[in-house]
């Protein structure tokens, strides 16, 4: 059989067409995903979220290729050839020039290793291993600075060094990104040693020293290779807080430094720098005085010190910035009233002094005055010289207030409106039952508190007018405790005393002053008084400029820290003591005055604080043994049996006062006052209360501040639970130990 041949498709030449799979001849089809519809539009594809993530990538690292191209190291900054910084009285006048760096270089081999390591565990104990910076901590610190979060330190000791050698310490992004670049291109081009060697050569220590040695010099007065491993982690201490860990200058801050004093040895411990049997045998080293330049020599430099520290802690200049120097500070100080009041406690304390008289050695002396109206500080008096007495006595905060603290309880009873426990408002008239080692008696009943007045004295029924002229203790105790402590310690705040003053807490004792507010904290509270319970911060400097250009200060807001009727009725008892009470001295200011006595427990200080409508001042005496440091009692100084608010302190107000006026009209007060408030005039009959022969014999306020939880006292009056009002003039008060109104207000005590 032969082979079938099937017909198939030619082309021309005869040759077969290939016809290949069904449908070959037609147009293949393009599958097609569906449209995201709905949701998934928002969302990126994976392709997206990878070319975004590796675009940003590589932006980043172009970034820092460029910039670590770009930016180079620079030359050494300005901080090695400083300017002075110059202070101006408010006219203009050089009041000082500070603020020269103070350095001497060391190698690293000087520096004993327990020292090195000291700084180590203090600023950066991965400083030998890490690289060159700390991304996620600098990150971190960029952000809050960028955000207006406050600044933070993100700094590896590189960092630091690069920061402190080549770029200054202003805190910015441009900075910091600097920084960054000159770290990582230092670390790769020099050693870590020469780095840690530059970094203890260029860190700020305080007391105007750089670098390690400077510091050594400064606080141990010894060579840097000298130094112990307890001095040296009090200096890497330092590094953290210069002025504010210089426990000589800030003796308050003394419980913050031990804490990062131990903080440091526990460092070094943790990293086998230090034995546990060596870190227990370490002790504090407590610094030396400091040693200044003579240029600071006098009140110049107590006064400098205030201005910068004002400048400071108002964050108007960083103070390490500050040290670099070139700012031209002009002051708020007057330098008429600034003589005034040097020659003031001239005349009235340290001409009186003797050589013969080893207690005379212990007298220090701080002043602070204000203008109300402006709240400018015009004087101050940090002690005999800065150059012999390094700490500034109007603005340390060691020393009890006594009983100056007693017209914060009465402002406080006439703002909030309080009442005696009878129900009566609390007026200059109202009155209170003055016995000795009275109880007082609060809402539930006796408290346990029974404070003393000076030399056991007993007042019988008296005024709040007269309790104030005495200082009465028994009265003001219960007086606080009417009010309530927690009222009392709010006003006081208001008023100016700083919130967290050593002691100022809401306890019974509160009125008898306790507290340890600074002389030139009690200042702006009495300025407030003064200026009819208005109230703004003070301000110690008035213009700052650098290379020409005006450094932003702050706005000082007033507001009413308390009605004006309870500031001007608290002028009101204020002016009795002046005219009549423990504050007579005052009187030789020939102005209208008010006032204020106080003593500190066991006589170690001694406080007058006053006013006239136009200057607010404060003046205190204190006891401190010059060797020790130690707050010391102040029998027999001066040749005075006890020092008392009403002698020196008053003297030397009424002198510091009348020559920083002598050429203003005197003002009289201008007083709206409380019902029944109106001022009586002086008391003609003068009978004692039985005084010491030292004068001002119930000043000290704080006597019996211990006893707040002593056992009840059986003197009489001791049924009395508080105040009992307004007095009749010939009836006697309910539930007081007898006594009528009639010259209730006693007479004059002895004066000095």
């Amino acid at each position: 059989m032969s082979d079938v041949q099937h017909w198939a498709p030619r082309d021309p030449d005869g040759r077969p067409l290939s016809t290949g799979s069904p449908g070959a001849n037609k147009k293949k089809r393009r599958t097609t995903r569906p449209k995201r519809t709905g949701w998934r539009r928002a969302v990126p594809t994976w392709r997206m979220l990878l070319g975004t993530v590796l675009g940003l990538a590589l932006l980043v690292i172009g970034g820092l290729l460029a910039g670590y191209q770009l930016v180079g190291i620079p030359a050494a900054n300005a901080s090695a050839t400083a300017q002075s910084n110059t202070y101006l009285y408010n006219d203009g006048t050089v009041l000082a020039r500070d603020g020269e760096v103070n350095r001497e270089n060391v190698r690293l081999n000087q520096v004993p290793l327990t020292v090195q390591h000291a700084v180590l565990a203090a600023e950066d104990r991965d400083f030998h291993s890490e690289r060159a910076v700390d991304i996620k901590a600098m990150g971190r610190a960029g952000w809050n600075t960028l955000t207006g979060k406050g600044t933070q330190g993100g700094s590896t000791i590189t960092q630091q060094y690069v920061k402190n050698y080549y770029l200054g310490q202003e805190r910015t992004v441009v900075r910091k990104t600097k920084e960054f670049f000159i770290a990582v291109k230092l670390n790769r081009e020099v050693s870590k040693d020469q780095i840690f060697e530059g970094y203890l050569n260029t860190s700020y220590f305080g007391r105007n020293a750089y670098g390690i040695q400077a510091a050594a010099h400064a606080y141990y007065g010894k060579n840097a290779e000298a130094l112990t491993t307890a001095e040296g982690a009090y200096l890497a201490s330092l590094l953290n807080a210069p002025s504010a860990y210089d426990v000589v200058a800030h003796p308050e801050n003394k419980a913050a430094v031990l804490a990062r004093w131990n903080y440091v040895l526990d460092g070094m411990v943790k990293e086998d720098w230090l034995t546990a049997a060596e870190r227990a045998a370490t002790r504090f080293p407590v610094p030396g005085k400091a040693k200044l330049s003579p240029g600071l020599a006098g009140q110049r430099g107590y006064l400098v010190q205030a201005a910068e520290d004002y400048l400071t802690s108002n964050r108007i200049i960083d103070e390490k910035t500050l040290a670099t120097g070139g700012y031209r500070i002009t002051t708020t100080l007057d330098k008429e009233k600034q003589d005034a009041f040097v020659d003031a406690v001239e005349k009235n304390v340290m001409s009186r002094t003797s050589d013969t008289r080893a207690i005379d050695r212990n007298v220090r002396v701080g002043g602070a005055s204000i203008d109300p109206g402006t709240g400018k500080v015009v004087a101050m008096y940090g002690g005999v010289d800065y150059t012999k007495q390094y700490v500034n006595n109007a603005t340390r905060r060691d020393y009890q207030v006594g009983s100056t603290f007693k017209p914060f309880v009465f402002a406080s009873a006439v703002a909030h409106g309080s009442a005696t426990q009878d129900g009566r408002p609390i007026t200059p008239e109202a009155v209170y039952d003055g016995t000795n080692k009275r109880m007082v008696v609060g809402p539930d009943g006796p408290t346990g508190y029974d404070p003393a007045n000076e030399d056991d004295a007993d007042y019988g029924s008296v005024t709040v007018r007269t309790a104030t002229d005495r200082s009465v203790n028994a009265v003001y105790a219960q007086l606080a405790q009417d009010v309530g402590p927690e009222k009392v310690r709010d006003t006081a705040v208001e008023l100016g005393i700083p919130e967290k003053t050593p002691d100022l807490t809401a306890s019974p004792s509160i009125a008898l002053g306790p507290a340890t507010a600074s002389v030139l904290d009690m200042a702006e509270a009495y300025a407030t008084l003064a200026n009819h319970g208005r109230r703004g911060a003070y301000t110690l400097v008035d213009k700052v400029t650098k290379d020409g250009e005006n450094i932003t200060l702050p706005v000082r807001d007033t507001e009413q820290a308390v009605s004006r009727t309870a500031a001007d009725t608290t002028t009101s008892i204020l002016r009795t003591v002046v005219e009549d009470g423990t504050g007579t001295a005052a009187q030789a200011a020939n102005r209208p005055a008010a006032g204020k006595t106080g003593t500190a427990e066991e006589d170690k200080a001694a406080w007058f604080a006053g006013y006239t409508p136009d200057l607010a001042t404060v003046v205190a005496v204190m006891g401190q043994d010059p060797d020790t440091g130690a707050q010391t009692p102040l029998y027999g100084a001066l040749g005075l049996a006890r020092m008392n608010g009403g002698g020196p302190p008053a003297a030397t107000w009424a002198d510091y006062t009348a020559a920083a006026l002598a050429t203003a009209e005197p003002q009289e007060f201008d007083l709206e006052l409380q019902d029944g408030a109106d001022e009586p005039p002086p008391s003609e009959e003068e009978t004692e209360p039985d005084p010491d022969d030292s004068g001002d014999p119930e000043d000290t306020a704080t006597e019996g501040i211990e006893s707040a939880s002593g056992t009840p006292s059986t003197s009489p009056g001791q049924n009395v639970t508080g105040g009992t009002g307004d007095a009749p003039e010939t009836e006697e008060a309910p539930g007081n130990a007898g006594g009528s109104f009639e010259g209730v207000r006693g007479t004059r005590p002895q004066d000095e």
